[in-house]
């Protein structure tokens, strides 16, 4: 399961990648189109929506990879249980915080669509649009969040310990570092 969910959050990983690529073109062009007195416009609008959005969706990719950032001074010092306690409670803090934010955006999502409200900008884009991308990448995490707390608890279950700080354990630099020059 664990390797469908990497494999998922990957190509979405890659499409949030090429957004990320479009827009630095955007920018490019806009920037080139500056120079000889013109312009598209919209460019910090839009280069802030393509940012809110491939962050909420690239945190589910993130969660799978362990790069989310984590204080181990105590879990270092621990035997197997006393790290595996740790990483699952770093992963319920993580998954019920992530649930309140996504259920917390959500609000803003339908007052939008209520209000059919638009950017005061130039290009008035009607806010549902980058606010329900923004919002699905919340909700994504959160599943991804919620999907890998319960399947660690399950290798728990089971004495897989080892399995659990390989899937949401943190990654030791240098232990990589020798697993590579083997």
């Amino acid at each position: 399961m664990f390797d469908l969910l990497r494999q998922i959050n990957r190509v979405i990983a890659l499409v949030a990648g090429l957004g990320l690529l479009v827009c630095v073109g955007y920018v490019l062009l806009e920037i080139t189109l500056r120079r000889f007195g013109t312009s598209l416009g919209g460019t910090t609008e839009i280069t802030g929506y393509v940012m809110a959005v491939t962050t909420a969706w690239g945190m589910g990719f993130a969660l799978l990879e362990l790069s989310h950032i984590r204080i181990e001074v105590l879990r270092t010092r621990m035997a197997g249980w006393g790290r595996v306690f740790l990483d699952l409670l770093a992963m319920l803090a993580m998954s019920a915080t992530v649930i309140i934010i996504a259920f917390r955006a959500w609000p803003v999502l339908a007052r939008s669509i209520n209000n059919n409200s638009r950017a005061n900008t130039v290009l008035e884009t009607p806010l549902w649009i980058p606010q329900s991308l923004w919002f699905a990448g919340w909700v994504w995490f959160a599943l991804m969040c919620s999907a890998v707390t319960l399947l660690c608890i399950a290798l728990v279950l089971q004495g897989r310990l080892g399995a659990v700080e390989h899937r949401i354990g943190i990654r030791n630099e240098i232990a990589d570092e020798l697993e590579q020059a083997r």
